[in-house]
């Protein structure tokens, strides 16, 4: 598998015009950076800001498309190795030439763009790992791509181990769901999905099934089967799941055991105090049999082996 690690930094990362990265769900690139073909769906997603770990995930899905990017060069050989300088003047040099000037000059070109989407995945590991440690957990530690190869057992083991360790078991649930075609996963944002959330929400109110009380807008409608196999919304088979809750039962993290009526979470996630706390716990909705019925398949799906 590969693992990449990711500038963050739009005004370093020079991934075209107009990108609006959100790093805990997609992130965007185009053509002109190095490795931008290399990327691949299940490939480990970590971003940083040259400073510090930002998070890492797994690519669920990307988007190509196409744009436009403007390129700077230097207005006395052409080449296009400048760069702006912070603390001095005037503030471009071009590092071919060593020609100093105000101002580049600019043409914009068509570019093939991409455009990650790693949501599901997601570990917020902010502050965590130094710049200095990334760079030296990189296949290449001088390199100054934007996107950069991470090695990725050296990589997993500091996250795992050292300093602020942190479980990515998540990551891979994550990359079976990924390899399975999402066949067997249920999903979330599909056609029909506000008209089968505002059912759930006339029927439950404001509670998540699984922790209780919840506001609103945190309230996601989760389906208890594989939407992307049958295409429709059972109204039986849907319970509001908290945002976080969801997309760690699409996972199989969390599940209902239909043995003993109660709440499962898997040990990976005995490391957080607010998910593992759910555990035997009873759910927080009065359930139909029908619910029960899906809620098993879901366990038998995850769980049963």
């Amino acid at each position: 598998m590969a693992a990449w690690l990711m500038i963050a930094v739009e005004d370093r990362k020079r991934a075209g015009d107009g990108y609006d990265d959100d790093p805990s769900r997609h992130y965007s690139w185009d053509e002109r950076v190095a490795n931008a073909a290399a990327v691949a769906v299940g490939d480990v997603i970590a971003l940083w800001d040259t400073k510090t770990l930002l998070g890492l995930s797994v690519i669920e899905a990307i988007e190509v498309g196409a744009g436009e990017k403007e390129l700077r060069a230097c207005p006395s050989c052409g080449r296009a190795d400048v760069a702006s300088r912070k603390t001095m003047t005037p503030e471009y040099k071009c590092w071919k030439c060593g020609t100093e000037f105000d101002q580049p000059a600019t043409r914009r070109v068509p570019v093939k763009t991409y455009r990650s989407r790693h949501e599901a995945g997601w570990i917020d590991l902010h502050g965590s790992v130094s710049g200095a440690e990334l760079r030296q957990l990189c296949e290449k530690p001088s390199s100054q791509l934007s996107l950069r190869r991470l090695r990725w057992d050296a990589f997993r083991k500091r996250i795992e181990t050292g300093k602020n360790h942190m479980p990515l078991d998540i990551l891979d649930r994550t990359r079976e769901v990924i390899a399975g075609g999402h066949r067997k996963a249920a999903v979330r944002v599909r056609v029909g999905q506000p008209a089968f959330r505002e059912a759930m929400l006339a029927t439950f109110g404001e509670v998540c099934a699984f922790t209780g009380p919840t506001p609103v807008q945190a309230l996601e409608a989760a389906h208890l089967y594989s939407y992307a196999a049958t295409g429709k919304h059972h109204k039986g088979a849907g319970l509001l799941l908290r945002r976080d809750v969801h997309r760690l039962f699409d996972l199989g993290l969390i599940a209902f055991n239909p043995t003993t009526k109660t709440i499962d979470v898997a040990p990976g996630l005995a490391a957080y105090p607010l998910y593992a706390q759910l555990h035997g716990k009873s759910l927080a909705v009065t359930a139909t049999g029908e619910h029960i019925n899906w809620l098993t398949k879901h366990w038998h799906m995850h769980r049963a082996t």
